[in-house]
């Protein structure tokens, strides 16, 4: 009868392998959330826009509808609608939109808003060059504020076989509420 003897080589080699695999897993997983965002920021993925600094040297003739949708988490005592429900602008042409936030609660509170476009495929096409959701918004009990977005749709959404067809699009925001760490509401309250 032979005895096979351990390779204790090899047995190290698949050890450090397996081990790189699962260091490489864990890194992939903790990446993968900011890799989505660029991934959807960059495609307009899910109804992600774009952010420009300015818009095309030229508007089309056409027009498209953009209507304005805004939601409020259950855990954020503010009220928040769009001042008009929709407008009718130039595509290529900037456009301006303003949306209201009044805080109903009885204390400060900070929320910040989330967004998207439906349909999905004209993510890519609906820029902001401003917005409010590009901050956090604090509000005192019973204050209000006007919050713009600067927006264009750009032409080369006529040129996009799936998206040439659209007609409206929908911009709609959800405001979250901002938790402070415990450790900076207690150095808050003893300032």
């Amino acid at each position: 009868m032979t005895s096979r003897q351990p390779n204790h080589a090899k047995n190290r080699r698949v050890a450090l392998m397996a081990s790189g695999v699962g260091v490489a897993m864990l890194g992939l997983a903790y990446a993968s959330v900011p890799l989505y965002s660029l991934f959807c920021k960059a495609t307009g993925f899910g109804g992600t826009t774009q952010v420009a600094a300015s818009a095309p040297a030229s508007a089309s003739a056409k027009s498209i509808t953009i209507r304005f949708d805004a939601n409020i988490d259950g855990a954020l005592a503010w009220n928040f609608h769009p001042k008009e429900l929709r407008q009718e602008t130039k595509i290529g042409e900037v456009a301006m939109a303003y949306y209201v936030a009044r805080n109903t609660g009885k204390e400060e509170a900070t929320g910040t808003a989330v967004f998207n476009v439906t349909p999905p495929e004209a993510g890519i096409y609906f820029n902001k060059i401003s917005c409010f959701c590009f901050t956090e918004q604090h509000l005192a009990p019973g204050q209000s504020v006007e919050m713009p977005v600067q927006y264009f749709v750009d032409p080369a959404i006529l040129d996009d076989a799936d998206t040439k067809a659209i007609r409206e699009i929908t911009l709609s925001y959800t405001f979250y509420p901002v938790n402070k760490p415990a450790s900076a509401e207690a150095a808050s309250t003893v300032n």
